[in-house]
């Protein structure tokens, strides 16, 4: 990866159509890679894969789905504890996800990319908690910026340094920092 890469994440939410999209196009956000395992949403129609795509086709931003390979929900059950929850240590070692942030980045270095997933707020979501992690650790890794439901955009840096100085947050290892992250299902 070129450490001058840039790759940005948003969550959908319960936006209206116009919001999501003025969103995007306030940060020049040329193509959304749609990372979310299953490309709908109940509530919110205008997000489901074929609409979503169309949408942005009409204000020239183009549409990647790659929640086949990058999304929080796998389909092997081995990627998943006894309770359910996703071991994302495991799906980060498979040679899928990693095929997926190959592609993922080989369009970044390229179009300002937005990895778009449902929930609004990063902290919550897979993108940040096991795909913004995975390139974290790259030799090169790139500089995520999270565009946020207000049109604020938040560093991944900003958010580390937050999460330090904001008190306890839900950990993502267990207390013997050796367990793997996981997420429900």
């Amino acid at each position: 990866m070129n450490k001058s890469t840039k790759l940005w994440t948003i969550g959908h939410s319960n936006h209206p159509t116009d919001r999501f999209l003025a969103l995007l196009q306030q940060h020049g956000i040329e193509t959304v890679v749609d990372v979310r395992s299953q490309p709908y949403s109940r509530f919110s129609p205008h997000f489901r894969q074929s609409r979503l795509r169309d949408l942005l086709s009409e204000i020239g931003i183009g549409y990647l789905f790659l929640g086949d390979e990058l999304g929080g929900r796998p389909k092997e059950p081995e990627l998943y504890d006894d309770a359910g929850n996703v071991l994302y240590d495991r799906v980060a070692r498979t040679r899928r996800f990693a095929n997926g942030l190959r592609r993922l980045m080989a369009t970044a270095a390229t179009q300002q990319v937005a990895a778009m997933c449902s929930e609004e707020d990063p902290t919550r979501c897979h993108r940040r908690l096991l795909i913004t992690q995975a390139l974290l650790n790259d030799d090169a890794p790139p500089t995520v910026m999270h565009i946020r439901g207000d049109s604020q955009l938040v560093s991944e840096s900003e958010m580390e340094t937050h999460e330090l100085t904001a008190g306890p947050q839900l950990a993502l290892f267990d207390e013997d920092s050796s367990a793997p992250v996981r997420h429900r299902r």
